[in-house]
């Protein structure tokens, strides 16, 4: 049986985003190949660079709504904190990127 995680609801949306990302990022490495205006390309790379953290978004309030909750009730104080300590280490990440 495949582990069950917070974003297994939407994985078919979240795969659907990933592939319009996929797509933005080889637009962006065709507009370096044909030696598109340099703005041209960082706009670009901002709005990919944008759907990632909206992804990250989507995936970090999913962990939070169904993993925390769910290791938070369930009576397991180490695994709680385990769960919280994952997501305080995520958020951070996000921050810095």
């Amino acid at each position: 049986m495949t582990e069950q995680h917070g974003y297994t609801s939407q994985k078919d949306a979240l795969a659907r985003r990933m592939k319009r990302i996929e797509g933005q990022v080889r637009g962006i490495g065709k507009m370096i190949d044909e030696d598109k205006y340099c703005i041209d390309i960082l706009t670009q790379v901002s709005a990919a660079t944008a759907a990632l953290h909206a992804v990250s978004i989507n995936l970090l309030e999913e962990h939070i709504a169904h993993c925390v909750v769910d290791a938070a009730s369930s009576g397991d104080d180490e695994e709680a904190r385990k769960k919280v300590e994952e997501a305080s280490a995520a958020i951070s990440r996000l921050i810095k990127s």
